[in-house]
């Protein structure tokens, strides 16, 4: 069986990403939460299983010779050992973009990333984003209307049906309830859909479970 290596579900979003990625792939996996700097992390962090990735999580292993790192390659990696079915959409075109928005949602969005980082147990009182933010929001809204206005048919996410564009974006839709962020109206539809499918609310459901708290990751942004 395959075992994922995730930090913290509260506040590590790219294992959120890595884990959603293993439900939509349909395979059997073993899930290990690392709490993320406690006492222990660094010394974890030097063992054999988290060599590959120099520490990071999340990490998937395949047996016991096969690693996979960064939740980008995960999802190629699992798209490709489930048959290459349920990971993208079936047209070429739509395929394309999606790719494209995963790929630019991966290496993107600093300032967003930056200034609101992940805390799926808490809701702050909003703030006005900082410019950088605030761009950062104007393109993943154009991302996603594009999106929705051309490949979302009668679906309730970006391309339709869930899919791996979703499990990029879904970190994002987190941050902008977390801290109330401004949104286009259409993109609130979008939102409700991602935060309300079955494998975000297990999510969120062990994130609320933990009794892990990061003091670096708590606290609402100060306006600028």
């Amino acid at each position: 069986m395959m075992k994922l290596f995730i930090g913290n579900k509260a506040y590590s979003s790219w294992s959120l990403r890595g884990w959603l990625a293993c439900k939509l792939s349909g395979l059997p996996f073993e899930e290990v939460v690392v709490p993320l700097y406690d006492e222990a992390w660094e010394k974890r962090r030097e063992g054999d299983e988290f060599a590959p990735s120099s520490g990071k999580v999340p990490i998937l292993w395949d047996g016991d010779d096969i690693v996979v790192w960064d939740s980008l390659a995960i999802v190629e990696y699992l798209n490709e050992k489930s048959g290459g079915d349920k990971f993208w959409p079936v047209d070429t075109a739509a395929r394309a973009m999606a790719r494209s928005m995963a790929a630019e949602m991966h290496s993107s969005f600093a300032a967003l990333r930056r200034e609101h980082s992940m805390n799926i147990r808490q809701i702050y009182a909003p703030v006005p984003p900082s410019e950088a933010v605030a761009q950062d929001i104007g393109r993943i809204m154009q991302l996603w209307a594009q999106a929705r206005a051309r490949y979302g048919g009668e679906g309730d996410f970006l391309f339709g049906e869930f899919s791996a564009v979703d499990v990029m974006f879904a970190p994002v839709v987190t941050r902008f309830i977390t801290y109330q962020l401004p949104v286009a109206r259409f993109a609130e539809a979008y939102m409700r859909a991602v935060i309300n499918h079955p494998w975000m609310q297990e999510w969120i459901g062990g994130a609320q479970a933990e009794e892990w708290v990061i003091d670096r990751f708590e606290g609402p942004p100060q306006s600028v």
